[in-house]
């Protein structure tokens, strides 16, 4: 018997593999994926710690939350990829100085 064999072709295409629209899921994902990116990014100079230290702490909320609610194996891929990156982020931050600049 013929199967029919899809083929994906975007990236929503990848995050919505069951066929049915997640605005918000894939949302929260792509969000989760750039705060990661961004506070991984930050720690490259010593001196943006508070940026990596916040944007690491928010990226991990945002994450936690896509993971909570996400629906398909992409989602979850990419709030995972990003949410790791944002734990680096923060550690590395904390490593510098931490979200609080030396006030404690």
């Amino acid at each position: 018997m013929a199967q029919a064999v899809k083929t994906q072709r975007n990236l929503l295409s990848f995050l919505n593999s069951d066929g049915r629209a997640h605005p918000v899921e894939n949302t929260l994902a792509a969000v989760t994926l750039v705060l990661g990116a961004i506070a991984v990014f930050t720690t490259l100079a010593p001196g943006l710690h508070l940026v990596s230290s916040w944007v690491g702490i928010v990226g991990i909320a945002t994450g936690l939350w896509a993971q909570f609610i996400s629906s398909t194996t992409g989602e979850r891929f990419m709030a995972i990829i990003g949410l790791g990156a944002s734990a680096v982020g923060l550690y590395i931050g904390i490593a510098h100085g931490g979200p609080f600049g030396g006030l404690f």
